[in-house]
């Protein structure tokens, strides 16, 4: 399996942006904005050509007339399948790609894009916004998916919202093979607690800021509609920013068939790991060889 380069660290790390991020969440609650759990950075620090990719540049416009940006990475050799890459919050699709670069050289097409707000994309992010962005480049991959299987595969706040995505459309779950959720929270409200309980300034908001959090896309209500779907939940225990028991939350929800990844690694790190892309591979391959 092809070795690349460590991610992009030079600007903020996604890890502490999303320390940043969560803390913002808390101010989100007095001006009641969404925007503000959202973290986004417009500029590509690499192109997919840097790390020997063939790619195309994608614009689509969403129903509410906003512009979005993706690339797509054509699968090498035979296709096996397409993947929906929904990436974490923080940064864009340059700062993420690490986590699917290795996909195309075993055999499977990527569709990444980046939120309104993010990158080259227009608009500011927001919900439930972001879902009409998530659906525009969902259904551009899936006219292009050639009769083979499409697996969607979420980070983070990504996961979380595909996780709404997947389980609150039929048409959409109908469509997919399976789902990949890779460090998702359970509700906006626990994951808010979580961050203001991580510093001694926060920390008596904990609980004010959760019970002030009512938006109603938390992950952890549909999850159980994605079933029969197959669903793969990974999760890594050195998790300091969602930490495990969130994914382990998740999984108990879920219905069958489902299965559960339980790593060592940090927040979204599990895919920088050759073994744990061999796990991910073999979810994905044994979903493919069924299907011919």
């Amino acid at each position: 399996m092809k070795a690349f380069p460590p991610p992009y660290t030079e600007h903020f790390s996604v890890i502490k942006t999303s320390q940043v991020l969560l803390l913002l969440a808390i101010i989100s609650l007095i001006t009641g904005c969404s925007r503000l759990l959202f973290y986004p950075y417009k500029t590509h620090v690499r192109t997919p050509e840097q790390l020997g990719l063939t790619y195309t540049d994608i614009s689509l416009t969403t129903r509410d007339g906003i512009k979005i940006h993706g690339w797509f990475l054509p699968a090498q050799g035979r296709l096996k399948a397409s993947i929906y890459f929904l990436h974490g919050n923080a940064e864009n699709v340059s700062t993420h790609i690490m986590s699917v670069a290795w996909l195309p050289e075993q055999g499977y097409q990527v569709f990444m894009i980046d939120y309104r707000g993010f990158g080259l994309s227009e608009g500011e992010p927001g919900l439930p916004d972001i879902f009409m962005d998530i659906e525009t480049g969902f259904d551009w991959l899936s006219a292009r998916s050639q009769n083979k299987p499409v697996f969607l595969l979420g980070q983070s706040l990504g996961a979380s919202l595909g996780i709404f995505f997947a389980g609150t459309r039929p048409a959409v779950k109908n469509q997919l093979d399976g789902v990949i959720s890779d460090s998702s929270f359970t509700r906006y409200k626990d994951i808010v607690r979580h961050a203001a309980s991580t510093t001694w300034l926060t920390w008596p908001l904990q609980y004010p800021a959760s019970w002030l959090m009512a938006y109603p896309y938390d992950p952890i209500d549909v999850i159980d509609r994605i079933a029969p779907t197959p669903l793969l939940i990974v999760h890594g225990t050195a998790d300091t920013i969602i930490p495990f028991e969130h994914g382990q939350r998740l999984y108990d929800r879920a219905g069958e068939p489902k299965q559960l990844l339980k790593t060592a690694e940090g927040h979204i790190q599990a895919f920088m790991r050759p073994e744990q892309r061999l796990n991910v591979l073999e979810f994905l391959n044994r979903i493919v060889a069924k299907s011919h």
